[in-house]
C-alpha cells in the first residue's frame, strides 16, 4: 500500500491484523513517510514490513534514524529496493550499497525482501541483473518479484535463479482485486513489467483481458501454485499488490481462502 493520508484508516477499517502488510516508499511522500505508517499500523497489532529505498534514505545518519524508529516499533521485517530517483541527493548509488549498509548496523531485520524482475528491465542486461540480484541475495532472505502477468515467465525466471545459484525463497507479486482503470494507469511506472507495458499498448487486448469475468488475481495464481514446492524453483507464494484497492482485495482474499475450505 502506498502511504497516503487516509491509508491508516482504511486499513483499520478493511484489513484484519493478522495480514501481513508492506508500505510503499513514494517518491512523493518520502522514506519517512513510510516509516511513519508502518510504526503507526505496527502500534495496531499488525506485521508491517516498510520500503526502504536507496533514492530516499539520504544518509547513513538518516539510516541509524530509520533504523532506530523500526527496533522502537517491534519492526522485523523490511524491503530494500533501488527506487526511482527524486531529484534529492542521496549517501547510497542502489539497493546493494542500502543493503550493506543496514547490515552495518545492530538492525534486527529477521526478514529481508529484495526485488526480483523476471522480464528484466529495458535498460539492463539480464546478466547484469541477475549478477546485481546475486550480491544482493547474500544480505537478503527472501525475493519478490514485480507483477508479471504470464506465470510461464516467472516460473522460467524462478528455474534460471536455482541455475545461478540464488536459493533465497521467491513470492510473486500478483496484483489484487484492482479496478482495471487503475491498474492500466499505473501499469508502467510501479515496476509491473512488459506484459502489462504491452497489454496498455494493445488497448483492445487490454480491455478483454480485464473485462468483468476476464482479469482475477486467481488467473497468475492457479498458473503459478501448483508449481510451489517442486525442486525446480524457490517460489514460496505470492505478495498482493492492492494500490490501495484495500476493500475489494481484501473481499477477493477472504473468498479465495473460502474455496479452498
Amino acid at each position: 500500500m502506498v502511504p497516503f493520508k487516509k491509508t491508516e484508516e482504511q486499513v483499520l477499517e478493511y484489513v484484519p491484523n493478522d495480514v501481513r502488510l508492506t508500505v510503499t516508499a513514494s517518491p512523493a511522500k518520502g522514506q519517512d513517510a513510510t516509516i511513519d505508517l508502518s510504526v503507526a499500523l505496527a502500534g495496531h497489532g499488525y506485521t508491517v514490513a516498510p520500503h526502504l529505498s536507496a533514492q530516499q534514505v539520504r544518509n547513513r545518519a538518516h539510516l541509524a534514524d530509520i533504523i532506530s524508529r523500526c527496533r522502537a516499533a517491534g519492526l522485523t521485517d523490511v524491503f530494500v529496493v533501488g527506487g526511482d530517483p527524486t531529484g534529492e541527493p542521496t549517501e547510497f548509488g542502489d539497493a546493494l550499497a542500502l543493503l550493506q549498509a543496514i547490515h552495518e548496523h545492530e538492525h534486527g531485520f529477521t526478514n529481508i525482501g529484495i526485488a526480483g524482475h523476471p522480464e528484466g528491465h529495458p535498460a539492463v542486461s539480464d546478466e547484469v541483473l541477475f549478477q546485481a540480484l546475486k550480491d544482493k541475495a547474500a544480505l537478503a532472505t527472501h525475493i519478490k518479484t514485480q507483477i508479471v502477468f504470464d506465470p510461464r515467465k516467472i516460473l522460467a525466471w524462478s528455474r534460471e535463479l536455482m541455475n545461478r545459484g540464488i536459493d533465497l525463497p521467491v513470492h510473486v507479486g500478483v496484483p489484487g482485486a484492482v479496478h482495471r482503470q487503475k491498474l492500466l494507469r499505473v501499469s508502467s511506472g510501479l515496476g509491473i513489467g512488459e506484459s502489462a507495458k504491452f497489454l496498455k499498448k494493445q488497448q483492445n487486448m487490454f480491455w478483454r483481458f480485464f473485462v468483468p469475468g476476464g482479469y482475477s488475481p486467481n488467473k497468475i495464481i492457479k498458473g503459478i501454485a501448483p508449481q510451489i514446492g517442486k525442486p525446480d524453483n524457490h517460489i514460496e507464494g505470492f505478495h498482493v499488490f492492492t494500490f490501495n484497492d484495500l476493500a475489494p482485495t481484501e473481499a477477493w482474499r477472504t473468498r479465495t481462502l473460502h474455496t479452498l475450505v
